[in-house]
């Protein structure tokens, strides 16, 4: 499984001159080791700049602007701390002059009540109320810590830091997405419709290729081809494959080698792929494996040229590093109001699953027959806690809308086909009628991770989407 690039944050460290010095020495140190610990990297004044690499005057907010657009590239966040009460003009400013339009975390160290003479105090308690307030000001999003003061080597710090991380991941991971609609929308899936356009405003670009051009390039390629016989021993490797014809594999290796040359050209890095039911018609196979293999690399892959559905996927996958998959609100399981079954045909990514193998799609195969639904992946869903997501687009209201929350797969038993697994959500009725009566589809993104309040606040507070975090 790939994995994903470290995070960047640019550091400012907050001073005021009447406050001692010698905490914004001993601030920075300890700022700087937490993330470390955090492996992240930081983008900070150098310590023998000024008061110890401090932002307190107008030529401190300039220098650490300067440092922080010269390092556009890589800043994915700012953090700034505060290890005494802080200049609040000069914090913003610099974020003003930076440039930057990234997420920034608002820190302060707590006081000891042993140590509240003026050679140790730091009134950070009330200096970061008085940064926030410049912040809104200066109309510059921020994000607070959970707890208002807290020491960098606490346990809520570095979870604080994770959950930041995460944020600033999906903020920049989905500002600069570059997605691939491969084929149109199936006549029969209204539900997928979306707005190019919006998506477009938010820095979320959709490149298209017919279906038609994906299965020319595919039929051109010769199975002696080295690339064909790389994807099929890649496919061979990636899962069990003694039930699916040879003919049926090499087919798949081909539409695999088209569209990763098709991919590469147009550097888009996730898919959403129309299958129901032309490929399988026209070509022969599902392309289900090639999509869970892609996901599976970080390369999210949905159904049905489900582009919000595939966002969904995107978002949890930046968040975590970990694969995404796309799965249907199919059932429910029993009577029991908090659980359902989520299901597909499926795609799913590996790691999903307790057990895979390759099958074949049985919803189409009575359609267009079986030898033409060879490459599903198949199995049973792992009992995990899991995050899921879904992102629309209200093209009449000009707005993006999205819903996030966490619940867990269960060991509960099921017998049935594709790739499968029972959930249980707290509040799982509320939620299923929210979903309903706001008109977002049936698809929903699905992460084996935690991460509900970070992609919400990522959605929310510094995309300015309307967001649900159930």
């Amino acid at each position: 499984m790939a994995q994903q690039k470290k995070t960047t944050l640019g550091v400012i460290i907050g001073n005021r001159g009447f406050f001692p010095d010698h905490l914004c020495e001993a601030g920075r140190k300890s700022v700087l080791a937490a993330l470390r610990r955090a492996g992240m990297n930081a983008v900070v004044l150098p310590e023998n700049r000024g008061k110890f690499g401090s932002v307190e005057t107008l030529e401190d907010a300039r220098a650490c602007a300067e440092l922080f657009a010269r390092n556009r590239e890589k800043i994915d966040g700012v953090l700034v701390t505060l290890p005494n009460f802080g200049d609040e003009r000069a914090v913003a400013n610099t974020l003003r002059w930076s440039g930057l339009n990234v997420p920034v975390l608002v820190h302060a160290f707590p006081d000891d009540p042993a140590t509240m003479a003026i050679t140790h105090r730091r009134d950070s308690f009330c200096g970061k109320m008085s940064v926030c307030n410049n912040l809104r000001q200066y109309d510059i999003p921020f994000t607070l810590t959970t707890d208002h003061v807290c020491s960098p080597e606490s346990d809520q710090f570095a979870e604080d830091l994770a959950m930041f991380g995460a944020v600033c991941r999906v903020v920049r991971g989905l500002r600069h997405a570059r997605i691939g609609m491969v084929g149109a929308r199936p006549a029969a899936f209204n539900t997928v419709r979306f707005s190019e356009k919006l998506l477009e405003f938010f820095g979320i670009s959709v490149e298209t290729l017919d279906l038609s051009e994906l299965l020319g390039r595919a039929q051109a390629l010769k199975d002696s081809d080295s690339r064909v016989k790389a994807r099929l021993d890649g496919l061979c490797s990636y899962t069990r494959c003694a039930k699916t014809p040879s003919e049926a594999l090499r087919r798949m290796a081909r539409l695999g080698v088209a569209l990763d040359e098709w991919m590469r050209e147009t550097e888009v890095a996730a898919t959403a792929v129309q299958c129901w039911t032309s490929l399988e018609e026209n070509y022969g196979v599902v392309p289900c494996a090639l999509m869970s293999m892609m996901s599976e690399n970080l390369l999210p892959s949905a159904c049905e040229t489900d582009v919000p559905g595939l966002i969904g996927m995107m978002a949890l996958q930046f968040a975590s590093g970990k694969p995404s998959a796309l799965l249907d609100w199919n059932n429910n399981y029993g009577d029991n109001p908090d659980k359902a079954v989520l299901f597909h045909c499926s795609n799913l990514p590996r790691s999903f699953f307790v057990e895979h193998s390759m099958d074949y799609q049985e919803i189409i195969a009575g359609t267009v027959g079986k030898e033409n639904t060879h490459g599903t992946i198949v199995g049973r869903i792992r009992p995990e806690p899991f995050t899921f997501c879904r992102i629309t687009t209200d093209d009449v209201e000009g707005e993006v809308l999205a819903y996030v929350g966490e619940g867990r797969f269960t060991e509960d038993s099921l017998s049935t086909f594709g790739g499968y697994g029972v959930v249980e959500i707290p509040g799982l009725q509320e939620l299923l009628a929210y979903i309903c009566e706001n008109g977002f589809e049936h698809h929903v993104a699905c992460n084996l991770s935690e991460v509900a309040e970070a992609v919400a606040e990522a959605f929310e507070k510094y995309l300015g989407w309307d967001v649900y975090l159930h």
